[in-house]
């Protein structure tokens, strides 16, 4: 069997017990990289060959190193690799090669996986849709002439072409979900503070984006959690975490999930999206889970308002010491800098409050369902050269990124989500349901989401790339 078609955990098992060796698996990671990465720039920053091979013949030599053993893993261009660039898709850092890992990094390496280089991301990992001055736009392996979504797309897309088995990302306002979503494999935004960031500068304020893992599978996200998630007592709000491994199927019999559609006609939809997601609700009912449409549980623009004062208060606080090159940031970064840095403490505050009104609503609707359902994005994959989309169906978008605005019930206020493959629409796209719970339910989740998985495996569909 062609190892890139392996599962993580089949490939795991394998390298553990010696059946296969890391070299190998090496080799046949970069002749896969060879075939496609040229049609599609997903993973930028390749390590050199040579040094590559070296490493995996010193793990075939040496004991069992971990949970990932022997695994190559292409780190997202947002987090710092020891001795690979780190630009962020920006030209300021273009060449920057950091002596340290970031936390997650550490932690994959320290688990034995082999870091091979990066994935590609927008500039700073603004905007869903991942194309930057330094590597150029990474495509949708279903349609090259499409984009795979971001900010981790470049991610989504070595997963889908079989390039790793497993991927980091990270998600603010749907950047694991989107590409999930657009290139037919999963994404996890876990509940947050269950996987920590790096321990610098502020750790209390700002709770919106979280680091986590994708796969082409539950249980190989529940693989890669298990590594990246935990206590780091530097963290004030860090939260623990029990091992979700092995992620088994659940008995979906009985259940309550509650379907918010397009969240009562707040969230424009494209042609085809709805009726595709609706298809795919029901695999839940044939599994025996009761499926309800539901009504907005929250007034949607107060989402919004709360949402993009929080976020940009967040970004605007990374990208302040960037402030005095302004020119040399696109034009997404310029908008959240300059409508950051112009807010108030009370607006920051009010903004809260909504939030905290949203959170203690959604713990009411979780008293009645299991879960709750969304479309992961709003949207089909659109042309590669459009920056973002400016209007759906007819309904103008008045900032570069309000037609992500299905992914904010979840984000604002740190849910756990999954991003499940729904299948194709009429043009041979993929999509994706957002499945999402209470704080905590990370694990019941992903045991929701392996049963749906075995009934339909969407992601061993592979792109038909040569």
């Amino acid at each position: 069997m062609d190892i890139t078609k392996y599962s993580a955990r089949m490939l795991i098992a394998d390298l553990s017990e010696r059946r296969v060796s890391a070299e190998g698996v090496m080799r046949a990671t970069l002749e896969r990289i060879g075939q496609v990465n040229g049609a599609v720039n997903a993973i930028v920053a390749l390590r050199d060959e040579e040094a590559l091979l070296a490493e995996a013949r010193a793990i075939d030599a040496g004991p069992i190193r971990g949970a990932l053993h022997g695994v190559p893993v292409a780190v997202k261009d947002l987090v710092n690799v020891a001795g690979v660039v780190s630009s962020q898709g920006s030209p300021l850092f273009d060449g920057f090669v950091p002596e340290t890992d970031d936390l997650i990094a550490a932690r994959m390496r320290a688990a034995g996986a082999i870091l091979i280089g990066k994935t590609n991301t927008p500039e700073f990992g603004l905007g869903s849709h991942t194309f930057n001055p330094v590597y150029g736009a990474t495509r949708n392996p279903y349609d090259a002439a499409r984009t795979c979504g971001g900010s981790s797309g470049g991610a989504a897309v070595a997963l889908a072409t079989g390039m790793v088995t497993l991927a980091d990302g990270s998600d603010m306002m749907g950047s694991l979900r989107n590409p999930a979503a657009w290139n037919n494999v999963y994404g996890f935004r876990p509940s947050w503070g269950l996987v920590p960031s790096d321990p610098v500068g502020d750790s209390f304020l700002h709770q919106l984006s979280t680091l986590g893992p994708m796969a082409r599978s539950p249980e190989d996200i529940g693989l890669l959690l298990d590594v990246i998630a935990g206590f780091d007592s530097r963290l004030p709000l860090n939260a623990p975490h029990g091992s979700v491994s092995p992620v088994e199927p659940l008995d979906l019999t009985g259940m309550r999930i509650g379907w918010l559609a397009d969240w009562g006609g707040a969230f424009p939809m494209e042609a085809g999206i709805l009726d595709l997601c609706e298809t795919a609700l029901g695999v839940f009912g044939q599994l025996g889970a009761h499926i309800e449409r539901i009504p907005p549980p929250f007034d949607a623009e107060r989402l919004w308002d709360s949402w993009i004062t929080l976020r940009s208060w967040s970004v605007a606080s990374g990208l302040e010491p960037l402030s005095q090159n302004r020119d040399a940031l696109k034009d997404s970064a310029q908008w959240e800098l300059d409508w950051g840095l112009a807010l108030s403490a009370m607006q920051v505050h009010q903004a809260s409050v909504v939030r905290s009104d949203w959170f203690r609503k959604a713990v009411e609707v979780f008293d009645r369902y299991d879960a709750l359902i969304l479309p992961a994005a709003q949207v089909w994959p659109f042309d590669v050269d459009l920056p973002y989309p400016t209007e759906i169906s007819g309904r103008a978008m008045d900032t570069y990124h309000r037609w992500m605005h299905v992914t904010v019930p979840v984000s604002l206020i740190g849910l756990p989500c999954l991003a499940v493959p729904a299948g194709f629409g009429g043009q041979g796209l993929p999509m994706g349901l957002q499945l999402f719970g209470p704080r905590g339910s990370d694990a019941r989740l992903l045991s929701i989401g392996a049963a749906c998985h075995a009934a339909t495996e969407w992601p061993q569909r592979r792109p038909a790339l040569q």
